[in-house]
């Protein structure tokens, strides 16, 4: 049932017993409370003053009341109805006529989406003949999302994906990052390592749900041809999983410019202007004195553009007390009378500048926002930027841009059209405040995420970085992925780290290396490349990862022996010292992923001998966990047996082994005593480093100590269990791309068939870990799995 059904019939039944019909404002009210608003929305909505409302709310349930002959109320309306509509054998002609064009009553949700049933009816017929990727195209400012966002919205799809492509080419997202967001955020899927693999997951998951796709504003990403630009030539890619003929999506483009790519199976649509009829309901609508001849020509000058419809309404309702034959009179000359929507807000904007020049200064600042990451901004982001203006005009200044339909607004959350926000930004670039706009801008975002808990938090928080970007203050940027903050995991980490660790790969690793070369202050630069290293560990590149390392312990060596030791200088000293540690730290776990095992061996030994009794004593403790590894994989076992015990104990007695800092080395100390064969000790272990990781979804850890819970019962020959265990591991490492750890999987895989003798599957693992081996640049690991396939050949041979 709804409120449209139950107002047709009403429009048959209360005329016949009253002689009397429902006014616009009434036929409102049942709409809105059929959903639920409350008198002050109703008002708000329609433009009126909330006792008129209830004056007219009261008299239209007095009547229903009287053609009911029961009691009706704002409370019981919608159940009652719902009652009588079931009742009469009607009902399916009335829903019929409520939908058909002759039912001119406006739908309160749907007022800025009108004259666009042909527009439906034709992506429905095109959809019906098999088309899985339309491109809208039109001019600014026709409708082109709205239709789009309509359509996908009331369509029935499972899930609905929209993709806001930038506003300006070289902020234009990659579409690697958006296939991953998309599979993590809205599939909870994991991307692979390679972006073909990443489109896969995202084919399959198509194959299987209903789901629609908005790539919005393409045009930036395009060349005059019409094709995609070089850089982002992945697209192309996308949109082929999105045209196959066996997926259940349906994709609708949103661009100016024609879109020409020759590979792709795509259907076009050209949307038209709104139709005469649709200017004069939607001016109606918001109680506009019509003038038809001046309507006419109105429509005629902007070429029924949705846009320019709104921004016109906006101006004759602000500035003209609803008089459209008033301003058309005053304003015909005006250049805002050209066909083009750019000309029209120009115009429009200049205009703004001359009434409210406060609003005009807000308008052009708020083109500094970038509205990709983070699409809408809140009401306190657009104060920030009214520095100079006092906080009890804040209000009446924001509402005068969205009276002119300068500024959208949805639920308290603001965006910029993106002409509008073209033409702001361009006089913002061109003005004295092109610095401070983004230095505030960017204070706001940084102030607004104290604690990052969702990975909506870690993207508001980097939204700064861009902002300095903007103005070159490198330095500021380097600062924003530098600021650390409490997070999910109980740890206080710079915002760089939290996000690699969150699964925010690639944006970070290129933000700094945007500002790491441009960075002069040393004790940035020296933080930077000691998250720079680790991000390179994780994407593979160990020996870029260690050369980051080595530039940062060298820094940090420097800067200690410029340093005066006085009691100002004791936490910098502390600082430079951790680093250091950190940094010796990270290299020797690089080198156990390279089966440089004496190497490693000789820098944990250097960091327990700087840490030891220190400040930096913790990281003593890591060394050891890391050290009694070494020396389990080299043979070495009272060694490993002795620095495994003591380190255990120490853990347990300071209580620190279930913290987000130790976590990573309780599944180290685990595989210690895996590789001693104690698997009582090893078992209990991991039992309390999975449910660590589990409850705090640290996946890495997880998928290393199923790894490892997997070595125990292949050694136990519980080979159904192994393989459970090897599986899950690799298919989380392969999800978090964790390269190193994932070639690892594959060979205790290949050793676990080894044993069960299944020499096919075996080799087929160890070929997987020599490839992922290979590419990181790990001869000796290379080395190590070829021994086995050999031994494993040679005992074949023997038999």
């Amino acid at each position: 049932m709804n409120a449209e059904a139950a107002l047709a019939w009403l429009d048959t039944i209360i005329p016949a017993q009253t002689g009397e019909r429902l006014s616009d404002l009434q036929k409102v009210i049942l709409q809105q409370v059929w959903l639920g608003r409350k008198y002050l929305d109703i008002a708000d909505s329609y433009g009126c003053t909330e006792g008129h409302a209830k004056d007219a709310g009261s008299q239209l349930w007095k009547l229903l009341s009287q053609v009911l002959r029961e009691k009706i109320t704002k409370s019981n309306c919608r159940a009652t109805l719902e009652r009588y509509l079931r009742k009469t054998s009607v009902i399916s002609n009335l829903l019929d006529y409520s939908r058909s064009p002759h039912n001119s009553t406006p739908n309160p949700e749907d007022t800025n989406f009108i004259g666009r049933q042909e527009a439906i009816a034709h992506l429905n017929t095109l959809v019906d003949r098999g088309a899985k990727v339309i491109v809208i195209q039109g001019e600014g400012g026709l409708g082109k999302t709205t239709l789009a966002q309509q359509y996908l919205q009331t369509q029935e799809f499972e899930l609905v994906l929209e993709l806001l492509m930038a506003k300006e080419t070289q902020n234009i997202t990659p579409a690697e990052r958006v296939v991953e967001e998309w599979l993590k955020q809205d599939f909870d899927e994991e991307p692979g390592v390679e972006f073909g693999v990443t489109l896969g997951r995202l084919k399959r998951q198509l194959h299987s749900r209903r789901i629609g796709v908005l790539i919005d504003n393409l045009e930036p990403a395009l060349d005059r041809q019409g094709k995609l630009i070089a850089p982002h030539r992945n697209y192309v890619e996308l949109l082929r999983v999105l045209a196959d003929a066996r997926v259940q999506s349906v994709t609708l483009i949103t661009s100016r410019d024609r879109f020409c790519e020759p590979g792709l199976n795509i259907d076009r649509y050209r949307l038209p202007g709104l139709s005469r009829s649709a200017w004069q309901q939607f001016f109606r609508d918001r109680r506009l004195a019509i003038d038809s001849p001046t309507l006419q020509i109105m429509h005629r000058t902007y070429g029924g553009n949705a846009k320019a419809m709104g921004i016109l309404c906006g101006s004759i309702q602000e500035d003209f007390d609803n008089d459209m034959a008033v301003y058309w009179q005053e304003n015909h000359a005006d250049p805002l009378a050209a066909t083009d929507l750019k000309n029209l807000v120009v115009s429009q904007i200049n205009r703004l500048q001359t009434l409210d020049p406060q609003a005009y200064r807000l308008l052009c600042r708020l083109g500094c926002y970038r509205y990709q990451d983070i699409p809408t901004i809140s009401s306190q982001a657009m104060f920030c930027l009214l520095w100079d203006v006092s906080s009890c005009q804040h209000r009446q200044i924001i509402t005068s841009l969205r009276n002119r339909s300068l500024v959208e607004c949805h639920k308290g959350e603001y965006w910029l059209h993106p002409v509008i926000r073209a033409e702001a930004i361009a006089r913002l670039r061109s003005s004295d405040e092109w610095e401070i706009a983004n230095h505030k801008a960017a204070e706001f975002w940084t102030q607004s995420v104290q604690k990052i808990e969702t990975f909506q938090d870690a993207l508001q928080a980097l939204e700064a970085y861009y902002h300095y970007i903007e103005i070159n203050q490198f330095e500021s940027a380097g600062k924003v992925i530098l600021k650390s903050r409490n997070n999910q995991w109980q740890q206080f980490l710079p915002l760089g780290s939290t996000l690699y660790r969150m699964g925010f790969i690639q944006p970070i690793l290129t933000a700094i290396e945007r500002v790491v070369s441009n960075i002069q202050d040393d004790n940035k630069i020296i933080e930077i490349y000691n998250i720079l290293g680790d991000l390179y560990w994780i994407t593979g590149k160990i020996h870029s990862a260690i050369n980051c390392q080595e530039k940062t312990i060298n820094l940090a060596t420097q800067a200690l022996k410029s340093l005066v030791p006085q009691p100002e200088n004791k936490h910098k000293v502390y600082y430079l010292r951790m680093l250091e540690v950190d940094s010796l730290l990270s290299i020797g776990l690089y080198k156990i992923d390279l089966w440089e095992l004496e190497t490693s061996a000789k820098l944990f030994q250097q960091i327990i001998y700087l840490a030891q009794n220190t400040d930096h004593h913790r990281w003593a403790e890591k060394a050891s966990v890391c050290l009694a590894l070494v020396n389990s994989y080299l043979g070495l076992h009272d060694a490993a047996y002795a620095l495994a015990d003591m380190v255990d104990r120490n853990i347990t007695k300071e209580k620190v082994a279930l913290t987000g800092r130790f976590a990573y080395f309780m599944q180290i100390l685990g595989q210690t005593y895996v590789n001693l064969k104690d698997f009582e000790k090893a078992n209990e272990i991991f039992c309390q480093a999975l449910t660590f990781a589990e409850e705090s979804h640290y996946m890495q850890v997880k998928a290393k100590t199923l790894n490892s819970l997997a070595e125990i019962n292949r050694q136990q020959d519980n080979f159904e269990l192994a393989l459970t265990h090897h599986l899950a591991a690799i298919e989380l490492l392969d999800k978090i791309g964790a390269k190193c750890d994932l070639a690892e999987a594959y060979f205790q895989l290949g050793l676990t068939y080894q044993k069960m003798e299944d020499r096919e599957r075996s080799q087929i693992n160890f070929n997987l870990a020599i490839q992922l081996f290979t590419e990181i640049k790990a001869p000796k690991q290379v080395e190590r799995i070829e021994t086995r396939q050999a031994l494993d050949l040679y005992s074949a041979l023997s038999t």
